[in-house]
């Protein structure tokens, strides 16, 4: 054979770039697209570098994203800031850190942006921003830690920080630092102290409570009747919740309930060894917000107080099913996924705490994980849901117990439950089910449907055998099977490596053959910086995935 004949644009080994195409070498050996830094920067945001990959750890992937954001600043300082807060702010991302990193770096930016914007007026967006990102003291506690590794505490940051205190009302405010107290080394009193911060007279009681100033002697004051009084009585309700707090710290059991139910004091306003108690649970549960629910449904379970029959299961299951109530608390699908796979293995992740599983609770949680990504449109298109099963798949998903191919299991039962005309296949490479197509492929429908509980779907994931990544066997399958597709959705982290033709080359053939106008969809489960689908190519996307909004995305593309 000519060596002139080795030079196929058409078929090219994936360890090897396409022939005149802008491809770069992934961190498992093959070629990719390079994935442009907005589209990365929205990767970062939404799936963050916290958890490692199969193919690099967390301390690196932190580096190159901060090096991402970086170099989108430099660019257009102003988008960033947006981008930030668009999807901080709509919940789309299941952890808010990596938005609040990305915050820290647009507030220390040290030069303007090509668009002429100073760094100055950059950091000022992305302080006057601050709040729409971080919500509650933690999220500040968190800011503040990572600020001090990227410069000082100037007069703009300290103006910032106390602001950020001011925009509620004296309850809200008394409510939060109450709820909030520390994190990170970091506590209000530690902020109050580094913004000196000028708080208006309504918030002053409060304030001298947080720093120390006005903490007293902890008896309770009592009138001339001798009823009970709260030294804050003069604040008002601000007063009264306060009381509430400091008293719980030594009040006995009966006493603890009532503080509870009536300054509807939350779980961390409670003493830890009162949480062994169920009555103490069953008087949170009615004011307990909904992602402190689904994190302590084992506990609830463990005690006692959720159970097959019972008042508090019909509380939980109720709450479960409130769409709008789940969206307007930010609760996010993966966090209900975590803790579905941790409720029904009946035991937690760490810790010696272990539950029989609530069925009704288990039901309740898999309607909840559809209703967390809102109204999805189905496309009415022909379609192939195809899971990336490899190796490298079994790396952690955004620091959860679960896997990124578990997920992505769930992820395509979301498409699913909405579509009628698809198949859904799990793809690998060396094990599993042969095919004739390439080098040791494996390509396979899954025994998955609509109609099957999450937990169910995935213990069946985390049940298959796992080989190399060929992400462009679910085209060559369907062009070798004459499967007529108008759509691939292919959910993988793209370290795809071990065949014989490029995905891209792969359906650009199937387009020859089978479907002239069949699109592709990657839906990228880990915040590397490359795709498997082409940028020059309008009938290929790249999402993130888990983000709520990928499923409108994704319905959208398709039906253009």
């Amino acid at each position: 054979m000519s060596t002139y004949s080795t030079y196929n644009a058409r078929q090219t080994k994936q360890t090897e770039p396409i022939p005149g195409e802008a491809q770069v070498p992934n961190s498992a050996g093959g070629y990719a697209y390079e994935l442009g830094k907005w589209g990365r920067l929205d990767r970062f945001l939404i799936l963050g570098s916290d958890a490692p990959t199969y193919y690099a750890n967390a301390q690196k992937l932190t580096k190159e994203n901060a090096g991402v954001v970086l170099a989108c600043l430099q660019e257009d300082g102003i988008r960033v800031v947006k981008t930030i807060v668009e999807i901080s702010d709509a919940g789309r991302a299941p952890k808010n850190d990596p938005a609040i990193f990305a915050l820290t770096l647009a507030a220390s930016v040290k030069n303007g942006d090509s668009k002429g914007i100073g760094a100055h007026d950059i950091r000022r967006v992305a302080l006057d921003n601050l709040s729409k990102v971080c919500r509650i003291p933690t999220h500040l506690f968190h800011f503040v830690e990572y600020l001090k590794n990227q410069r000082g505490f100037g007069r703009s940051v300290r103006t910032a920080l106390g602001q950020w205190y001011t925009r509620w009302t004296p309850e809200q405010f008394a409510y939060e630092v109450v709820k909030y107290q520390q994190r990170d080394g970091w506590s209000n009193r530690d902020v109050f102290r580094k913004a000196h911060a000028n708080l208006p007279a309504t918030h002053q009681p409060v304030a001298r409570w947080v720093v120390g100033q006005d903490t007293g002697p902890r008896e309770v004051k009592r009138s001339k009747d001798g009823a009970r009084v709260s030294r804050y009585a003069e604040v008002g309700p601000v007063g009264g919740l306060i009381a509430a707090f400091e008293e719980a710290k030594t009040a006995d059991a009966s006493r603890l309930l009532h503080l509870i139910r009536d300054h509807k004091l939350t779980r961390e306003m409670v003493p830890t060894e009162a949480l062994s108690s169920a009555a103490v649970w069953e008087a949170l549960l009615p004011h307990m917000p909904l992602t402190a629910l689904v994190r302590n449904l084992g506990k609830m379970t463990e005690i006692g107080l959720l159970r097959p029959t019972g008042p508090a299961t019909n509380d939980v299951v109720l709450k479960l099913a409130d769409g709008d109530y789940i969206r307007k608390s930010r609760l996010h699908p993966l966090a209900v996924l975590t803790a579905m796979k941790v409720y029904a293995q009946g035991h937690g992740e760490k810790g010696k705490l272990t539950w029989t599983p609530v069925r009704q609770i288990v039901d309740a949680l898999d309607v909840a994980f559809y209703l967390a990504f809102g109204n999805v449109e189905p496309t009415g298109k022909r379609l192939n849901l195809a899971l990336d099963v490899s190796g490298s798949m079994g790396a952690s998903l955004i620091g959860s117990p679960l896997t990124c191919r578990e997920a992505c299991a769930a992820l395509a039962l979301v498409m699913a439950n909405v579509e009628k005309d698809y198949v859904i296949t799990g793809f690998t490479a060396g094990s599993g089910r042969t095919s004739h197509i390439g080098y040791g492929a494996a390509i396979q429908e899954l025994a998955i449907s609509p109609r099957q509980r999450l937990d169910d779907v995935v213990g069946y994931m985390s049940r298959l055998n796992f080989g190399g990544t060929d992400c462009a066997l679910p085209m060559m399958w369907a062009t070798e099977g004459q499967h007529d597709f108008d759509g691939f959705i292919i959910l993988t982290d793209n370290e795809t490596w071990a065949g014989n033709v490029h995905p891209s080359q792969a359906l650009r053939e199937y387009r020859r053959q089978r479907v002239p106008g069949a699109k592709l969809v990657v839906g990228g489960m880990t915040a590397t910086g490359f795709s498997i689908a082409d940028p020059a190519d309008p009938g290929m996307l790249d999402v993130v995935g888990f983000d709520t909004a990928t499923p409108q995305a994704i319905a959208a593309f398709l039906s253009a």
